[in-house]
């Protein structure tokens, strides 16, 4: 299970997502509350679950990076049981879409902006009968189980602070992963000194995307 921070995330740009939909595209239903209903048959395999799904992976890319982004949103869709394969190539479209814009976008309210015009001009699914296949890697098997480790916070210097682990959802902080390498949890990286700090470092491989930013 992904921890609290993450979660919370998720669920704030959720919110922020369907609360713009509803100002700025369409009215959204609601519950007995008066409240937006998330769990309406209309919010699902429609344009809201497309823009959602953009919105909260534009987040993502905002907050921490592309890569991370990449790989919470496909943790996602295997956290759901038995989904079919072209809902799953739906949401892993637009979870693409959103981190496009989310890397040129100076704020939410600009990714969401965005977003909406992305949706007018058909560059978002918005029904699983879409052609449009997503090309991307699908599932946890193309997380490197020696490599599964990303940076989601950097130091204002730079210097990588805070880390997940892709499979277990596991979140640390540098003192925390370089205990974890030295004990042997992850084989795939070692720590190095550089200017007298202890750093994780990834163990050489040709792939970029195993390499720790």
């Amino acid at each position: 299970m992904i921890q609290i921070p993450l979660i919370s995330l998720r669920l704030e740009a959720t919110d922020e997502a369907y609360a713009y939909f509803d100002q700025h595209i369409r009215t959204l239903p609601r519950n007995s509350k008066g409240q937006i209903n998330g769990r309406s048959f209309e919010m699902w395999n429609t344009d809201v679950d497309a823009f959602r799904h953009a919105y909260v992976s534009g987040v993502f890319t905002q907050e921490y990076n592309e890569q991370t982004a990449d790989f919470l949103g496909r943790l996602n869709e295997m956290s759901l049981t038995r989904e079919p394969e072209d809902e799953e190539n739906m949401d892993l479209w637009n979870n693409a879409v959103g981190r496009k814009y989310g890397k040129s976008s100076k704020s939410r309210k600009n990714l969401a902006d965005k977003l909406k015009k992305a949706l007018e001009n058909g560059e978002l699914i918005i029904s699983p009968k879409d052609p449009r296949k997503f090309k991307g890697n699908k599932s946890r098997s193309s997380i490197d189980t020696q490599k599964q480790v990303v940076v989601i916070e950097e130091e204002d210097t730079g210097r990588n602070e805070k880390f997940l682990d892709l499979i277990s959802g596991v979140i640390m902080s540098k003192d925390k992963f370089v205990s974890q390498i030295q004990e042997g949890q992850y084989p795939g990286y070692h720590v190095a000194s550089i200017d007298q700090d202890i750093t994780p470092m990834s163990k050489p491989d040709d792939l970029i995307e195993n390499n720790l930013g």
